[in-house]
């Protein structure tokens, strides 16, 4: 029978658009350090390291975990990095999960750190097109690439065909009104990249458009940061939470899926993303999961865009599709609502550092279950060409 496990530390530094001071070693060891110091733990007492790293380019390496090892405190142990698109820290949550569970170790730090920023355009003089171009060699580098692929027209491509499926849903006041909402949660997050970005529904529906139909205050942004988990099989996590007297966040559930990359006949569903659906029904079942309108409370999503937002939000089956506003228009993720969705900001507004974006979701559900005394929630990564790959985890606060 497979080992329980348990998140017994977590911690994030601040995600910024860049970090002038820091290289991603620092972030590196910022995250690292503050993880094993929220558990009262020493890196001795860790046997093995997971880590998320989604873009060589970014951090100008190609294997850019290799000098992290030692400087982390992590020489001549257990070491692998996971690389799965925007899902990257999920990947690296669920790869860590694995290995604690099948009794390989009894304690394994996860890493997320990225640099995206560090690339930069000397035509224009701003990060932004280069970033763009190294995020394009994550599509299709034979044909799409050459044409203008982008990560932002990937997604679009999805929300059209179900806007297509479902006329009448993802309405631009609905979307406003959610990203609004999200810029005044993450006030309370003293880590985001945008703490202080609070906006109205006007401005966002106001914003100029990035790729039809995103407007510029509906996508996430360019980030710089890590984030670290410190997670342990049973009964050494009950020894660490006894010494630290923070309370365990079990990993109940874990789910993952990866879809065809193309779209046609038989391939790519373009009204859907099928992996978040097979991703979070693999978690529920997992963790014992019959009806999660009754028993997710929190979500933490990867919202790259906020009508994604919500197509995920229907196919984790917490609202049904072809009413997927109602989680504005019947006040499902409003203040009082039934769910707590992205209470860190999300990646719109806490910032999107892609190997750490994950990782930080899974620390500020981590957080919220324990300061508000819920018990369930879900940590969700997507990413890749046309939203391919997921990765979902079930945390649960005992």
């Amino acid at each position: 029978m497979a080992k329980k496990v348990g998140i017994v530390g977590a911690a994030v530094t601040p995600f910024k658009g860049k970090w002038y001071q820091k290289t991603y070693y620092e972030l590196a060891q910022m995250a690292t350090r503050e993880a094993v110091k929220d558990a009262n733990i020493s890196i001795k007492d860790v046997d093995a390291v997971f880590y998320g790293i989604y873009n060589d380019i970014f951090e100008r390496a190609c294997i850019p975990e290799h000098p992290l090892q030692g400087i982390i405190g992590m020489q001549n142990k257990f070491g692998i990095r996971i690389s799965n698109g925007g899902a990257t820290g999920a990947y690296t949550i669920s790869a860590a999960h694995a290995y604690l569970a099948g009794e390989r170790f009894k304690t394994a730090l996860v890493l997320g750190v990225e640099k995206a920023t560090d690339c930069f355009d000397f035509t224009s003089m701003s990060a932004t097109p280069e970033v763009i171009k190294t995020i394009a060699w994550s599509g299709d580098c034979f044909f799409e690439q050459k044409i203008g692929w982008s990560a932002s027209d990937s997604y679009a491509e999805i929300v059209l065909g179900y806007m297509d499926e479902y006329p009448g849903t993802l309405k631009p006041k609905v979307t406003a009104q959610i990203s609004s909402l999200l810029s005044k949660q993450v006030r309370t997050n003293p880590y985001a990249q945008r703490q202080f970005d609070q906006v109205t529904p006007e401005e966002v529906m106001n914003s100029r458009y990035i790729v039809y139909p995103f407007k510029e205050l509906e996508i996430c942004v360019y980030s710089e940061g890590a984030a670290a988990l410190i997670l342990a099989e049973e009964e050494t996590a009950r020894a660490i939470a006894r010494n630290s007297g923070k309370p365990i966040v079990w990993i109940t559930g874990v789910g993952e899926a990866n879809e065809h990359s193309y779209a046609g006949k038989n391939q790519k569903n373009m009204s859907h993303i099928v992996s978040d659906y097979l991703g979070s029904h693999r978690a529920y079942e997992m963790a014992g999961i019959k009806d999660p309108t009754k028993s997710i409370q929190i979500v933490e999503l990867h919202d790259a865009f906020i009508q994604q937002l919500e197509i995920s939000m229907a196919e984790f089956g917490l609202v049904p599709y072809e009413t997927v506003d109602s989680l504005v228009e019947d006040g499902i993720m409003m203040p009082d609502g039934r769910l707590i969705v992205n209470p860190c900001g999300g990646l719109v507004y806490c910032g999107h550092a892609v190997g750490a974006s994950n990782i930080m979701s899974a620390w500020s559900a981590r957080n919220e279950l324990i300061k508000r005394k819920m018990k369930t929630a879900l940590v969700h990564g997507t990413g890749s060409t046309v939203a391919q790959y997921t990765a979902c985890a079930i945390l649960e606060h005992e």
